[in-house]
């Protein structure tokens, strides 16, 4: 962390995207943008940050139409430079960013002549340039691994993660078995995949006990699940390795709506590498989304339900602030983006 580092923070029904000082804590700017922002993800190199609208207004199943938006803000002035309009396609939600082949990969829902794939955009042109079928009709978070050769989709309805390759046109769809899934995360040495399972479904039991599912990346196979105490939506690996999961705590005694009955819930820290439990700390109402510093010395994790953002000291495993994010209903606080400060020559064209 350094003096100029900003985190940009996304809220549904802001719509909006606040940027916080990341060393101060200050708010420092709130930008109004397309509705029902979900997710954000920085590109380093343009020094962009793009944002994708994936509905009208509500959330995953229950919603008022889909949006097809992907807005590109500019990271320093804070002002939106682009929208792209992804029509046909809709319900953009998962980003991941390839700098070195310039592809940004946006996860969409299934239409009515398509499943739900993965859009490819080229970041210098800012076009589409691709499509990769994913076989589900609603993929939800996409991730890469770090050569940029393989992908890896979730399925909230579908009872496998998707692998696809990105090294041609996406051939070689691989169904790895999971009882549902929210969201995954590369580790920083492209060996395991680490996904949330099973999927969240409010007022009913889990499908499966809850855990983290971790995928060898050379066999896509589920090599062993690291249990945890209550469903996990968020997954998040640092620079460090450590593999950190947001719990959702509920409140079951007079029913649970899709975002009612949260309690606070829980940042859940194991160690890199063997996956031992470290211990955690209280976060926000329904822990949404998770990133980290880039020296992996704290964690930021989002919160919609209550429209905060726990910040976390990793060593401690203390809650050193909670950050206050506006909102015009539910649901609040979603994706996260942590921008260095410039300076250090990312800045391209």
């Amino acid at each position: 962390m350094r003096r100029g580092d900003v985190l940009a923070v996304a809220s549904q029904s802001g719509p909006t995207v606040t940027f916080f000082d990341a060393v101060t804590h200050e708010q420092l700017d709130v930008l109004e943008v397309t509705a029902e922002p979900h997710e954000l993800c920085f590109d380093p190199v343009r020094r962009v940050v793009y944002c994708t609208s994936a509905y009208r207004s509500g959330y995953y199943g229950d919603n008022a139409g889909r949006g097809r938006e992907v807005t590109v803000i500019d990271a320093d002035t804070r002002r939106i430079v682009d929208v792209l309009d992804l029509a046909p396609e809709h319900g953009p939600h998962g980003l991941a960013l390839d700098t070195r082949r310039h592809r940004l990969y946006v996860s969409v829902e299934a239409g009515d002549s398509r499943p739900g794939g993965v859009v490819v955009i080229d970041t210098r042109t800012r076009r589409t340039v691709g499509r990769i079928d994913t076989m589900a009709p609603g993929p939800h978070w996409f991730a890469i691994t770090p050569d940029g050769l393989s992908g890896y989709a979730t399925n909230k309805e579908a009872p496998y993660v998707s692998a696809v390759g990105l090294d041609g046109d996406g051939d070689g769809l691989h169904r790895i078995e999971v009882p549902g899934s929210e969201g995954l995360a590369v580790t920083p040495d492209g060996a395991h995949v680490c996904v949330a399972a099973p999927k969240g479904d409010f007022g009913k039991p889990p499908a499966a006990p809850p855990g983290i599912r971790v995928i060898d990346t050379a066999t896509n196979a589920v090599v062993r699940t690291v249990p945890t105490e209550h469903l996990v939506f968020p997954v998040h690996v640092t620079s460090t390795g450590l593999l950190l999961a947001g719990e959702l705590v509920v409140d079951t005694s007079e029913g649970v709506s899709a975002l009612g009955g949260h309690d606070f819930g829980r940042l859940s820290v194991f160690a890199a590498g063997t996956y031992e439990p470290l211990g955690g700390v209280g976060v926000g109402r329904f822990p949404l989304t998770i990133t980290s510093s880039p020296d992996g010395s704290r964690a930021y994790v989002s919160a919609v339900a209550s429209s905060t953002v726990s910040v976390v000291d990793l060593t401690s495993r203390e809650l050193l602030d909670t950050l206050h994010v506006d909102r015009r209903g539910e649901p609040g606080a979603h994706g996260l983006a942590y921008i260095p400060a410039p300076g250090d020559g990312t800045r391209g064209g």
